[in-house]
């Protein structure tokens, strides 16, 4: 009887199984090459016999006094790595600002407003459309002065949604932790668009007595990305003053920042753009590793701020007829894509697999030397990370990184269902995204997050987290009443 013929090796073999063999073989090389020496050795330990050894070591002729020196120089060496290398920054835990349902703005409350405030009909039919496929739900929030009809942005106002939406969520984050305001070292707090006399820093600090030689900072005009700047400048505190506790606070306060103008630009921000606030406790302390939910591993930061277009894509100024709002560029999504890409280009050789980074060099090599219409390499950055917290900063922001990561629909779930329930949060909404996460039970011992914020200047920031211990679903938070109806479908057009 002939032998079947063999099938065709192309058809046969799925090429994603080829490529998982060369990440494997290219990520445990060292592990290939240490394995056998060490084999060899054991091998040969037990051939000689223990009289042998023995008689090896004698032959060496080593005194006292050169292993004296051996050992004291080991011990110099281990002292100098471990004084010099980075102190741990843990993430111990963090609250995020449920707003009460008075502040709810539903689709046909928010349009009733803008048509009121509004006489420009073709303003109003723009900032429908907007909001039909916005990726906006029904129940984001806005402050208590943005119902009034005109809005009612006074200086007292906006105080008090700092004070609600900040001391929330301190509150729920002492609450959690057991902290005492005592035992808070650094204090760094990111408002873009109001900075106050006193700031809000010093508004903490009076609220809770802290101490008198706190290390406060107060942070303003950074725009959406200024949280991630919040934590980079915590860790760089941290790791100069030991022994010590960070609290970190990002907000974006909406009472003064309301557009009442026709200009298009500066239209979006009103659509968009909700209430919320997190309070983050970050440690150095060991004791602290215990409890603490995540490890920072790396942060990166990228400032496009020397391009005139990047500078200016979103801008706060005067329209032609005097009203104060936040312009934004046509360019935008163009200039976050160029910051991104030098982000992730930054990051990348920080957290992919080595299999990944041939790849991408050698068919950066390819095109460069062979042929230049060589389709580029898109690094597989699900290889690196199994969350991706992505700021939510509307729809379109949300579709470009998942589309240009190649990214599943699961993995910027956390992103959609935030933009959809709380609005764009600004600096904040990373932190609505993690808990979403969390609220899913998807979050275990050993996971790696990325957080992504993209904000005026213009930047792009990113911040890589690692999962200490399997986090436990919570039972409060900004999601406890709803997390059961998630994940909701979001059609591309909500019809009002």
């Amino acid at each position: 009887m002939p032998a079947a013929p063999l099938p065709e090796f192309s058809s046969s073999v799925k090429l994603k199984y080829v490529k998982l063999g060369y990440q494997y073989l290219v990520n445990n090389f060292l592990t290939f090459l240490l394995v056998p020496f060490m084999a060899a050795v054991a091998v040969e330990l037990v051939r000689l016999g223990p009289a042998e050894i023995i008689a090896l070591w004698r032959s060496l002729h080593l005194d006292v006094v050169e292993i004296l020196c051996m050992a004291f120089l080991i011990v110099f060496v281990s002292t100098v790595y471990f004084m010099s290398r980075p102190r741990p920054v843990y993430l111990v835990d963090y609250a995020c600002f449920k707003p009460p349902n008075t502040c709810r703005v539903p689709f046909a409350t928010f349009m009733e407003h803008t048509r009121l405030i509004n006489s420009d009909p073709k303003s109003v039919r723009f900032q429908t459309r907007i909001l039909e496929r916005s990726g906006l739900g029904e129940e984001t929030c806005l402050p208590p002065a943005n119902h009034y009809i005109p809005p009612n942005p006074t200086m007292e106002a906006s105080r008090a949604e700092a004070q609600l939406v900040i001391f929330s969520a301190i509150d729920d984050l002492i609450k959690k932790t057991g902290l005492k305001p005592k035992d808070i070292d650094i204090l760094v707090v990111n408002c873009s668009l109001f900075s106050p006399t006193p700031s809000l820093s010093a508004m903490i600090v009076n609220k809770y007595r802290l101490r008198s030689n706190i290390r406060s900072f107060n942070l303003s005009g950074m725009g959406c990305s200024a949280g991630l700047l919040s934590i980079d400048l915590a860790r760089d505190l941290l790791q100069v003053h030991p022994n010590s506790n960070a609290l970190v606070i990002s907000t974006e306060i909406m009472t003064p920042n309301f557009y009442s103008g026709s200009q298009r630009a500066m239209l979006l921000s009103n659509c968009l753009f909700r209430m919320g606030a997190a309070a983050i406790l970050l440690s150095n302390r060991p004791r602290e590793a215990q409890r603490a939910k995540y490890r920072l591993v790396h942060v990166v930061r990228i400032h496009k701020g020397a391009d005139d277009r990047a500078y200016r894509c979103i801008y706060e100024e005067e329209d032609a007829e005097g009203y104060s709002g936040i312009s934004l560029s046509k360019d935008l999504m163009a200039i976050a894509g160029e910051a991104l890409k030098s982000n992730i280009t930054t990051i990348g050789p920080l957290v992919l697999p080595v299999s990944e980074q041939l790849l991408f060099f050698f068919t950066l090599v390819g095109r460069k030397l062979i042929n230049p219409k060589w389709k580029p390499y898109i690094p597989d950055f699900k290889l690196a990370f199994e969350h991706f917290c992505i700021h939510a900063g509307g729809r379109a922001v949300i579709d470009e990184l998942q589309k240009n990561l190649q990214l599943s629909p699961e993995h910027v779930e956390a992103s959609r269902m935030t933009l959809h329930r709380f609005g764009n949060t600004s600096s904040s909404s990373l932190w609505y995204e993690l808990n979403y996460i969390e609220s899913k039970g998807r979050m275990r011992r050993g996971d790696r997050v990325w957080q992504i914020g993209f904000g005026s200047g213009f930047k792009c920031n990113s911040a890589v987290w690692k999962c200490i211990r399997t986090i436990k679903t919570p039972i409060d938070g900004p999601w406890a009443d709803c997390i059961n109806r998630y994940p909701v479908h979001i059609p591309e057009v909500v019809k009002l």
